[in-house]
């Protein structure tokens, strides 16, 4: 057994009863140095927002930040500069979740195809998303999502495994889809779906094995999930700093007990976020809006 592991089981028994809000911040900061499978990057600084240009500058500054924490990142699009992230990650020994961000703009959604097509034929991919919530959003229907997701296997020359990602449960409702993925890419969020954090983690493994089932025997690998920081409640899922940090810890723990891979999403803030989620959309980060650490 690795030191890790034997540091997050130590974890797995911990009692939160009477722990402060400065013993959880170590913990959590133990955790987090402790390292963890994948995170989502987030490449947005205050102003920016889809659409903007990235510079090289800013996503090397940020892989920079997060690459001691983290073995995989994932990134969302392959224009506007986001096909720099996986090059960049590649440098600096990180695998890649690669995503083509896909949306009811045909010319749009032609680019980011093409864009993820060199990336994964460059050797820059070790893992393909096509699309994001595109069924959940009703941007796309099942056939004209399907027609991407081929489309992609068709042009790969390697054997960089191909997915979608989406909410848990659209694996059971769409099996078409589920059929085309080689790895089921699931979003698990229990605070978007109002659950009280003492109950969170039995509702993620409950989410994961629903997309399992649905997967009949495919790899899943949970594509996000985190907890807000701040902001208005959901039903019995209330943001706060104790209640993002044990969600953390717990996620982190699970994923080390039990071998799952998870992507933990985010690493930084991005304000932008709060037209599309709300006020909780600006704090899912693990870094904060100005690149900062959180839970000193």
């Amino acid at each position: 057994m690795s030191l890790r592991s034997e540091k997050y089981l130590a974890l797995a028994s911990l009692n939160y009863t009477g722990k402060s809000l400065e013993d959880l911040k170590s913990l959590f900061h133990q955790t987090l140095n402790d390292g963890m499978h994948g995170l989502c990057f987030s490449p947005y600084m205050e102003g920016q927002q889809p659409g903007d240009q990235l510079s090289e500058e800013q996503i090397r500054r940020r892989i920079e930040i997060i690459k001691p924490y983290t073995k995989w990142i994932r990134s969302f699009s392959c224009t506007e500069g986001n096909e720099l992230i996986p090059k960049i990650a590649k440098e600096h020994g990180l695998k890649t979740m690669v995503g083509a961000w896909l949306s009811d703009e045909d010319e749009t959604n032609e680019k980011e195809i093409k864009g993820l097509i060199e990336l994964i034929n460059e050797g820059n991919v070790d893992i393909a998303a096509v699309g994001n919530e595109v069924l959940y959003r009703g941007d796309l229907n099942e056939d004209q999502l399907l027609e991407y997701i081929y489309s992609v296997k068709r042009s790969v020359k390697n054997n960089t495994p191909v997915g979608y990602v989406d909410a848990y449960y659209e694996f059971t409702d769409h099996p078409r889809v589920t059929a085309a993925c080689d790895v089921i890419l699931a979003n698990c969020y229990p605070f978007w779906e109002g659950c009280d954090l003492d109950y969170s983690l039995l509702y993620m493994k409950d989410m994961y094995h629903r997309a399992m089932r649905a997967g009949n025997g495919k790899k899943v690998i949970i594509s996000e999930t985190g907890w807000p920081q701040k902001g208005t409640n959901l039903e019995g899922a209330f943001p706060s700093e104790e209640n993002t940090i044990k969600y953390f810890i717990n996620t982190q723990k699970w994923s080390v007990e039990e071998d799952i891979e998870i992507f933990y999403f985010s690493s930084f803030d991005e304000s932008w976020k709060v037209g599309a989620e709300g006020d909780v959309g600006a704090y899912w980060g693990i870094w904060d809006k100005d690149e900062n650490l959180k839970f000193k």
